[in-house]
């Protein structure tokens, strides 16, 4: 019988590791005790189709670090990596590093014109990261922001605040408290493809189970989730806001601006959404029901897959419409529709000429709420 003093977790690869710590301070007590009871409350998850996709660093002190964010493309992301790569060629230039600036612009071009998810420059690697998204649901419908999520700005001005995600570093050592041990624990074993997927879908959400088979919780975002029928589901499945107050404008926005265009609403129906969607101000509230459809403003919870090589990227399945720029100019080009910028300008359709009066009254009209704002804080 051998005599073996190990620690088990010296096995255990990282990846695989849920790491549950004391969380300190009264902020974090309070979160903790709301995780416990929104697990009680809403216990049913379900998948957000549509997934949300970050550049991100490898670091030498372990894990890898995303740039802010999110898109839900992987070229959006692919784009924004070439970005910063242009950024490193600047700063390179800038001090005088003609050898760096050289090879932060070639990685940068190479963005431009290739379908790249990982990449090494001057030692450095850099990946595109996929994050599957949840809901947590009740018999009443998704979870609403809780209490203590931070929701710091003025109605309208959401806008202004920066993504959570900023800095992250997605590292499964990383200590979490025990709802979000739990929640974590949930979400790498559920496979969380929405109803009537595709079956390639949902072959390669089973596949990532065993080929990434740890996790990271990322911070909450908001979305707005509409009851039709009788149902829930995403009112723009694609977009997300760090803060509940985001979502709140964002559906504001929606009832000013693009429901009068794309529902093309009378009069009388234009200034009925507006009505409602100054009382959301006013309010600050999470639910709306307009024309029979209740809105309501839905916590989503976010989770990346980790394996032996590090975070999940995106998959063959994932919605990816847009070539990179380079072949996106060419194929315009080719068709006929590219047109230099010395061209003449593109004359707007009354339709677009509509949208943009809509989109500037929206301006004006928050222009007027800021300096109103302004003058109360003044007097």
């Amino acid at each position: 019988m051998s005599d073996y003093r190990g620690d088990y977790r010296d096995d255990v690869p990282a990846y695989l590791t849920i790491r549950v710590t004391a969380q300190e301070g009264p902020i974090a007590a309070f979160a903790e005790q709301e995780a416990g009871e929104a697990a009680r409350r809403y216990p049913d998850l379900m998948g957000v189709g549509v997934p949300e996709f970050f550049h991100a660093r490898e670091r030498e002190a372990g894990g890898w670090e995303l740039y802010g964010y999110g898109s839900d493309t992987p070229q959006g992301s692919r784009d924004s990596l070439g970005s910063v790569f242009r950024l490193r060629a600047k700063e390179a230039e800038d001090a005088g590093d003609e050898t760096a600036r050289r090879k932060w612009m070639a990685a940068a071009l190479r963005m431009d014109r290739e379908v790249v998810n990982e990449v090494r420059v001057r030692g450095e690697r850099f990946r595109i990261v996929r994050a599957s998204r949840f809901v947590r649901m009740g018999p009443n419908g998704p979870e609403p922001p809780r209490p203590s999520d931070p929701d710091p700005a003025e109605v309208g001005e959401a806008y202004r605040v920066g993504p959570r995600t900023k800095g992250f570093v997605v590292d499964p050592v990383t200590g979490t408290g025990l709802s979000d041990g739990i929640l974590k624990l949930d979400l790498i074993q559920f496979v969380g493809v929405t109803p009537g997927a595709p079956q390639e879908v949902r072959e390669e959400a089973r596949r990532a189970i065993h080929t990434h088979p740890g996790g990271v919780l990322l911070p909450a975002v908001y979305m707005i989730s509409e009851r039709v029928d009788g149902s829930w589901r995403a009112h723009n499945p694609g977009a997300s806001d760090s803060t509940p107050q985001g979502a709140r404008d964002a559906l504001a926005h929606w009832l000013r601006v693009m429901a009068p265009f794309t529902l093309r609403l009378s009069p009388e129906k234009v200034a009925e959404y507006a009505l409602i969607a100054d009382r959301l101000d006013a309010k600050r509230s999470n639910v709306a029901t307009v024309d029979g459809i209740r809105y309501r403003v839905t916590r989503v919870e976010r989770l990346i897959r980790i394996g032996p090589d590090g975070p999940e990227g995106p998959r063959p399945s994932d919605f990816d419409p847009e070539p990179p720029v380079e072949v996106q100019t060419r194929l315009l080009k080719e068709q006929g529709l590219w047109r230099e910028e010395d061209d003449e300008p593109v004359q707007l359709s009354p339709r677009s000429l509509e949208l943009k009066r809509l989109w500037e009254a929206e301006e004006a009209r928050r222009k007027a709420v800021r300096e109103g704002r302004g003058k109360g804080a003044q007097g």
